[in-house]
């Protein structure tokens, strides 16, 4: 049997929940009893043994437990499972006290952890979040006036924050349901440790919004007292580098870009507006399309089966030609993104303006594309690294700096740039939008010929 410290097992990260913990139990010599002291998994770098291990974020709880904001464990489940060990002594094991966002952990950093850090005993400590939750909270927030954009004096409710790297999150919120259900959740537990008021929400009453194929709601799992709806594409960085780094063209590119001192995606962008002459750049991908589900579909289709699809292609493979699959790849990103919108419009999200961040977030062809396949303007944040300011939003809170994390998000996001649709191309990534879809759409009839007789 193998033997963890606590504090290496807090390391473990997000994705070792409920179904890592059932695998274990199956595939080793773990009892439950062991298993449970192995598996609190905790936001990476966060609150951990640097402050009160019993005490856990909602956030990780409610999207990647099963724990409800409203009800708590569920004890059924657990036991179901073959972890019933989990439940005893009121969840003991896993953590029984569940702080949201924001909100101080216990006496502070521990002396201990102190002296590692160089850092005065009992600074302030914040209950976490997961990583893509700390950057949509470090961009959703900023202050908009003078702008320009449709989301300014309307509620967070009116943004979506995409936080794209390897993979992307796409978070929308929407807010509580009612005054009763927001002091129904704020149960005992989490009054006692809460630093701003009950939450009211007397002039909103709205349930909160299932949509299918979209993870949520998930009550402050992000933003408090707001319920969160999580969308997702699973390779989006990795797409591009894949489908880049797989090309013919390549080694060509990386001496080019080398020359230049560049890497190789603004040599790219810096190619595409050579070969694009006096047509957009976008038009270059006229006859050739993209479906970039490669690692199945999260959002909204939630279908693990899916496989990626390029159709255009021919036989020659220049540098244009990988300049061009580039750039549709990006577009099929953007195409994604944009039908788990419509799945969040349809289901009752009113969303208006997109807030991106993440390491994709720095490329302006991806940018710009997301603006003009959604539609909507993209904000960018003054400083590029959201999931840091994020965390310091957090660890304002828990100081007393501000009341609450709303206030904290609207003083401490700035905005750096707002990139605008090019409206006037709406028409061109209409008709690849309705491409797009009929990719999917065959694909999976093609799955249907190949089961049958």
């Amino acid at each position: 049997m193998w033997a963890w410290t606590l504090e290496q097992a807090v390391s473990v990260q997000r994705w070792w929940t409920r179904g890592a913990s059932f695998w274990l139990l199956q595939t080793s010599q773990f009892t439950s009893g062991s298993l449970s002291s192995t598996t609190m998994s905790s936001p990476p770098r966060t609150s951990g043994p640097r402050a009160v291990l019993s005490q856990r974020s909602l956030c990780s709880l409610v999207c990647k437990w099963t724990y409800s904001a409203e009800k708590g464990w569920d004890d059924s489940f657990w036991k179901m499972i073959g972890l019933e060990d989990f439940v005893a002594d009121n969840y003991s094991k896993i953590g029984n006290q569940v702080l949201p966002p924001g909100v101080s952990l216990g006496n502070g950093l521990t002396p201990e952890a102190a002296r590692d850090l160089g850092l005065p005993a009992g600074i302030a400590v914040a209950a976490s979040l997961i990583d893509a939750h700390a950057g949509g909270l470090g961009v959703i927030g900023a202050d908009v006036r003078g702008r320009g954009l449709a989301c300014e004096g309307q509620p967070v409710t009116s943004r979506l924050a995409v936080i794209c790297g390897t993979s992307s999150c796409h978070m929308g919120e929407n807010p509580m349901a009612s005054i009763e259900l927001a002091r129904d959740v704020f149960h005992s537990e989490h009054r006692r440790s809460w630093t701003g008021p009950i939450p009211t929400w007397k002039e909103i009453s709205k349930d909160p919004i299932f949509v299918p194929g979209v993870w949520g709601p998930y009550f402050s799992a992000m933003v408090p007292e707001f319920w969160l709806n999580e969308g997702g594409q699973s390779v989006t960085g990795k797409l591009i580098d894949h489908m880049v780094q797989g090309h013919a063209a390549f080694p060509e590119l990386q001496a080019k870009a080398a020359a230049r001192c560049q890497s190789v995606y603004a040599y790219l962008n810096s190619h595409l507006d050579l070969i694009k002459k006096a047509q957009p750049v976008g038009f270059l991908t006229v006859d050739l399309h993209v479906w970039p589900d490669f690692h199945g579909n999260r959002s909204p289709l939630a279908d693990l089966t899916l496989k990626g699809m390029v159709t255009g292609l021919k036989l020659s493979q220049d540098l244009d030609d990988l300049a061009i699959l580039y750039l549709a790849t990006v577009q099929a990103i953007a195409f994604g993104t944009r039908l788990i919108i419509e799945a969040m419009q349809a289901a009752g999200h009113s969303i208006s303006t997109l807030f991106l961040c993440g390491g994709l977030s720095k490329n302006p062809l991806f940018v710009q594309m997301h603006a003009d396949i959604t539609g909507m303007p993209v904000v960018l944040s003054q400083e590029v690294e959201s999931v840091l300011v994020g965390a310091a939003i957090l660890g304002a809170c828990a100081s007393g700096d501000f009341a609450s994390v709303q206030e904290a998000m609207a003083r401490m996001s700035k905005v750096g740039k707002v990139v605008f649709p090019r409206l006037e191309d709406k028409r061109y990534y209409d008709k690849k939008y309705r491409v797009f879809l009929k990719l999917v759409e065959h694909q999976k009839e093609y799955a249907e010929i190949m089961k049958g007789d």
